[in-house]
């Protein structure tokens, strides 16, 4: 369901301005940046605010979230992850994580298909 004027609602695209897609979950999808930065999308209807997810909406998308989480800490070994879910740039549910290492954030090192194949 496309909501109009909403950038990520509607069809699934593997390729975004944000960056490629590594992972496809049943109610979101990840994309890669560079540097470490990977987006989970809500991909179930139009949703702003994690608060207006239903229960089970909720778990599931938190669910994906962690998943990527895991793939992420698993195969690029930061010191910590980072989280943020926001909608001022975006008005769509949406959560960045980014890596974590000393003296910043993301390691030139990380790249999208050493994630997308710990995701498989």
């Amino acid at each position: 369901m496309r909501v109009d004027g909403c950038a990520w609602c509607g069809e699934r695209r593997d390729e975004t301005a944000f960056g490629t897609r590594v992972w496809s979950g049943r109610v979101s999808d990840a994309y890669f940046a560079r540097r470490g930065r990977v987006m989970v999308v809500w991909r179930g209807r139009h949703v702003v605010e994690p608060v207006d997810l239903s229960p089970v909406e909720s778990d599931l998308y938190h669910r994906e979230v962690l998943t990527v989480a895991r793939a992420i800490r698993d195969c690029f070994r930061p010191d910590r992850l980072n989280f943020l879910t926001v909608a001022d740039e975006e008005p769509h549910l949406h959560t960045l994580i980014e890596t974590r290492y000393p003296g910043g954030v993301g390691d030139p090192r990380v790249d999208a298909a050493a994630l997308h194949a710990s995701l498989m």
